[in-house]
């Protein structure tokens, strides 16, 4: 693998390099008159903005014109900056629904990017479908984006015979920025067509090389602009109403009422403090689903908090050292972010009442808090590069945990980019047991626009320990490399493909191998759209002492020929592992199947979603019956949108694991659970929620014993049950 990664990174390195086109310029003219949409639904619009056209196509075809004619608009008023864009297209082939917030993955819509800072790292987007429904992000270079960026800014949107006209209008006191005379942005306007699998930009912004805001214009014209005084605060009432299996079994009630407020500080149109009294940390929306039965590792549910996922973006490292669903009952909390010149930071300070709730009543620390802080700061350089630091730590009484992170990014050409990390753990018990440990990760990755290769390092020592972090596994020392090429025809269907593979081998410390595994891919992408992936891989694993020479293969696709109904799904067949087997059965070899179907079907205000996955292990090994078990998961979704902001849900989950309980570790277990949520969400901050939870599992009173219960039957036995209502109101002054 060194030899291949060699041969490459030689063969690329001098391989001259298509660049993006030096970056355009656009002067942005100060209006007396705010844009109204009505003012453009006409050919030839009476406005003193700037007209902007030339979109060119990212995707599919790098350089192209965009199919549809796109013109936007630009202009601000010093309070608010505003982007009409109209699009052009075939009446009845617009794919617009009204829909929540957020969800208008699938649907036509157009983009505005502002680096407000200018410095080529990162982007606010602000994305909007035909009908003004909203999505906001943070992009940064080297990082994940931001999807859980929420602000408040004005969007409406209109169908007409000759397509569709949005309007957006972007507070400047919504965004951070330098606060200096002279001041350029950079800045981007977009269209997709999915039905094309099309991405269009102005300016044209090339797939050819590697990163995205570095290619953004110049928008010049916004010297005398600023975000006034900026202090928010949303008080916020919450009460529910539960009840739930206790002891006896009783189904017991309980009653809570809180009151509290979340408010937030902006220093010099760059700095922002956030803090929250009396916080409300439950969350509205529940989990997706996922099979969490038979993992070796910690399974990945993603925060759902809005207290934890504003700015979370600002403590992003290569290796997930802050994960903040560890805070799992917090008290309090404050945060502070910004920006000032290159550098960027980010502090959060906050407790969690879970470690002391959890102890016995006669232990010294019950009902004490543990306390968490966690820093981060970046110099960023020229060509998107950076070198930060990040450090945490956890305490609980005499028990602590600290992190120490060094990591760098260099942007070395257009196409190759290089990350490193290096981190330390400190460690104490509260019997005062004291450890510490090492982890490094180091990758370098091309990114053009037909092959993409990544080459990384990942070392943990034994002592690794991040209590804040998501760190499924240490005493590995793993190498990896994945290399893709596409093919992107001209003409027909097919808008591109072709093959990736993925190699990797991990030793732990004591240099014995423990993994590896070669996986081969192949990707067909049809416009509609629709992705079609094949899959084939060998793997090895030694699990408990024990080498297993594993096959996997599997297909899955994703198609959305209509702009009423998508559907995706897949089916896999891989040997694996029963890693829980039942008491006094050794680990053994087995047989995984898993398969899946999703579909969506979407009218003007209504959307139904469906999904069914199912997973199912069996094993050759032992003389007793093959199926180890079968896991259910169902969920059946209904959403209708009255208005923008009013909407009713509906979500039916069922689960259920079938096992033989002479082989796998695991009960007989269904549950089903009912979820309904009124929402009236008129924009962040501002926010009604009224909900109903009922939850059933398989369990009866058993005849003998009426005090307990058993596994039978079917789902009908009531173990919790929760009404709530949620209401919250932003105040900005």
């Amino acid at each position: 693998m060194r030899l291949v990664s060699s041969v490459l990174l030689c063969f690329y390195t001098l391989t001259p390099v298509s660049a993006a086109d030096p970056p355009a310029v656009v002067r942005i003219p100060h209006v007396t008159r705010p844009p109204l949409l009505d003012d453009f639904l006409v050919a030839e619009p009476a406005t003193q903005a700037v007209k902007v056209t030339g979109f060119r196509q990212r995707e599919p075809q790098d350089g192209a014109p965009v199919s549809q004619p796109t013109t936007a608009w630009l202009a601000h008023d010093g309070k608010n900056l505003y982007a009409v864009f109209v699009c052009r297209d075939i009446p009845g082939k617009v794919r617009a629904h009204l829909v929540p917030r957020e969800d208008i993955g699938g649907e036509d819509t157009v983009g505005l990017y502002l680096d407000t800072f200018h410095d080529r790292h990162r982007a606010y987007l602000f994305e909007s479908n035909a009908l003004g429904v909203q999505r906001d992000s943070i992009l940064t270079e080297g990082g994940k984006p931001d999807v859980n960026f929420d602000t408040v800014w004005h969007s409406e949107g209109r169908l007409t015979p000759e397509g569709y006209v949005v309007l957006m209008s972007i507070p400047f006191r919504s965004l951070r920025f330098a606060r200096t005379g002279n001041r350029t942005w950079g800045i981007a306007l977009t269209r997709s067509l999915p039905r094309n699998n099309e991405d269009s930009y102005w300016p044209y912004v090339t797939g050819r090389v590697q990163g995205f805001v570095q290619q953004l214009a110049d928008a010049e014209g916004l010297d005398d602009i600023s975000s006034g005084h900026n202090i928010q605060l949303a008080p916020y009432f919450t009460f529910a109403r539960s009840r739930f299996l206790g002891a006896g079994p009783m189904l017991l009630q309980s009653n809570d009422a809180r009151v509290g407020a979340d408010g937030k500080v902006v220093f010099n149109d760059r700095l922002t403090l956030d803090f929250t009294v009396n916080p409300d940390f439950s969350q509205v929306e529940s989990n997706d689903p996922q099979v969490t039965i038979n993992q070796r590792y910690e399974v990945y549910f993603p925060e759902k908090r809005p207290f934890f996922l504003e700015n979370s973006g600002f403590f992003e490292t290569p290796t997930q050292l802050f994960f903040s669903r560890r805070i799992v009952d917090p008290e309090g909390g404050a945060r502070l972010t910004g920006k000032f010149g290159p550098w960027a930071l980010g502090f959060v300070a906050t407790n969690d009442r879970a470690p002391g709730k959890q102890l016995p009543q006669g232990d010294s620390l019950y009902g004490h808090l543990a306390q968490a802080q966690i820093a981060r700061i970046r110099r960023e350089f020229i060509k998107q590069s950076y070198i930060g630091a990040f450090v945490s730590n956890w305490q609980f009484g005499s028990a602590f945990n600290r992190i120490i992170s060094f990591d760098a990014r260099f942007k070395l050409n257009d196409n190759w980019s290089a990350r490193a990390q290096l981190v330390h753990s400190f460690d104490r018990k509260r019997d005062g047991a004291a450890s510490s440990g090492a982890a490094y990760y180091g990758d370098a990755l091309f990114a053009g626009r037909h092959l993409t290769y990544l080459a990384s390092y990942t070392g943990r020592s034994p002592d690794f320990h991040a209590m804040l972090g998501f760190i499924q596994r240490v005493d590995m020392r793993q190498e990896e490399q994945y290399a893709a090429y596409r093919w992107r025809p001209r003409k027909g269907v097919v808008t591109s493909f072709g093959p990736a593979t993925d190699l990797a081998v991990t030793t732990d410390y004591n240099g014995r191998v423990t993994d590896w595994s070669v996986n081969v891919q192949f990707d067909i992408e049809f416009r509609g759209p629709t992705h079609v992936s094949l899959t084939q891989g060998q793997i090895y694993e030694n699990y408990l002492g024990r080498g297993y020479h594993k096959k996997s293969s599997g297909v899955s696709f994703y198609t959305a020929p209509k702009k009423w109904f998508q559907a995706y799904g897949g089916f896999s067949n891989n040997d694996t592992v029963a890693y829980s087997p039942a008491y006094g059965v050794a680990p053994f070899f087995g047989q995984g199947k898993q398969g899946s179907f999703g579909s969506t079907f979407a009218l003007r205000r209504l959307r139904l979603d469906q999904f069914y996955l199912y997973s199912r292990l069996s094993q050759h090994e032992i003389g007793q019956g093959g199926t180890v078990f079968n896991n259910h998961i169902a969920r059946s979704k209904v959403n209708y949108q009255f208005t923008r902001a009013l909407s009713i849900r509906a979500i039916t989950d069922y689960y259920a694991v079938l096992p033989n309980e002479s082989l796998v570790n695991q009960i007989h277990f269904k549950r089903v659970n009912t979820d309904l949520l009124l929402t009236y969400l008129l924009h962040p901050g501002t926010a009604i929620y009224a909900g109903f939870t009922n939850g059933l599992q398989n369990l009866r009173r058993d005849p003998s014993d009426p005090s307990s219960l058993g596994r039978m039957g079917g789902p009908a036995f009531l173990t919790d049950r929760l009404v709530f209502i949620k209401l919250s109101y932003l105040f900005r002054y």
